[in-house]
């Protein structure tokens, strides 16, 4: 019996059988085929990168590949990750829990959101509510209100003429000092509404009021506001130089014993508080309000949104708190104090 001997290159190119190779993959087989014709004509690796426009690391990345698995290796890898976040892997529930949240509360974001799910017994993160708040615009679903409905004019700041806070004044407790401005809220038809801020600096419970002018009758309204409805005793107000801040509201203060403090010209941060509560206010408020309110509805709808303010509304400056949840947390007493004043 005759035996024939197979030489072993065969295996080696047994291994690669014909293969339909992609455009790209063919190219690089190409190259690398130049390449060795290159060298075995003793051209240089720096003239072969020059003649190919590839560098000598692809190359041999390249080879190696080849070598490895073949024509096949040639191929473009996927830049795919392995591991995908698939689509809608909340549920529907929650997408739906957070877009009803949403509506009610549409200047209210993630963070504020999700405390609001806490309470309800969702156990997410704020930034699952806010992949769920973009995929609600991107469907549609979520319509978000208009920007830009109000134009806004502060007020400008004048000169104070009544006593400065003192430096050694103390400031320990919800009612010690209590922060109160004007802002001129102008809609587009061209009216004025003077909106009325306090803020208490402790515990960021505030009070809201708009007027259709800013006089110190009107301010002075506003002060028996506060302190209706203020849920504890109110020691001290504090001010910029408005007119609406002297004669009847002046006189009103030092009838009721209350301390009054003026700031001093050009220092609205020194009234921090209560310029940040307009901003909140003009955000969350203003700007989803229908722009037709008279004053009295205005009124209404704004003692609603003060109740959502100090009771439902998480505060970020409050570690996400209410008002009325770090009152009773921190500071329980000062409510069964208001009973005894005024």
């Amino acid at each position: 019996m005759r035996i024939h001997c197979i030489p072993k290159e065969f295996y080696y190119l047994a291994k690669f059988k014909p293969v339909m190779l992609s455009a790209a993959a063919d190219q690089r087989m190409q190259k690398l085929n130049l390449w060795n014709t290159l060298k075995e004509k003793g051209v240089g690796e720096k003239e072969i990168s020059l003649l190919l426009r590839v560098s000598r690391a692809t190359r041999y990345r390249w080879r190696k590949r080849f070598e490895e698995k073949g024509p096949k290796g040639l191929e473009e890898k996927s830049r795919r990750p392995h591991r995908v976040r698939q689509p809608m892997w909340w549920g529907t529930e929650l997408s739906e829990a957070v877009l009803e949240l949403r509506e009610e509360y549409p200047g209210w974001g993630k963070d504020k959101i999700v405390v609001l799910l806490k309470r309800q017994g969702w156990k997410t993160s704020s930034s699952t509510v806010g992949r769920i708040l973009v995929d609600l615009k991107r469907r549609g679903l979520l319509h978000e209100p208009p920007r830009g409905l109000v134009k806004i004019k502060k007020r400008k700041q004048r000169r104070p003429y009544a006593i400065r806070k003192p430096k050694n004044y103390v400031i320990n407790k919800p009612g010690d000092l209590i922060q109160v401005d004007t802002l001129d809220v102008r809609p587009l038809d061209g009216r004025m509404i003077k909106h009325f801020t306090a803020r208490d600096v402790i515990s960021r419970w505030d009070v809201l009021e708009a007027h259709q002018r800013a006089t110190g009758n009107t301010a002075a309204e506003f002060l028996g506001t506060i302190l209706a409805r203020m849920p504890f005793p109110v020691r001290a107000i504090q001010v910029d130089g408005g007119s609406e801040y002297r004669a009847g509201f002046e006189e009103a203060c030092q009838r009721l014993g209350l301390k009054l403090f003026v700031l001093p010209p050009h220092s609205p941060k020194l009234n921090g508080r209560v310029e940040r509560a307009h901003r909140t206010h003009l955000e969350e408020f203003y700007a989803v309000i229908p722009k037709s309110a008279q004053i009295d509805s205005l009124n209404i709808e704004l003692y609603k949104w003060e109740r959502v303010y100090n009771q439902i509304r998480p505060h970020q400056a409050l570690d996400y708190l209410t008002p009325a949840e770090y009152i009773n947390k921190y500071h329980p007493e000062v409510t069964s104090e208001k009973s005894h004043m005024y």
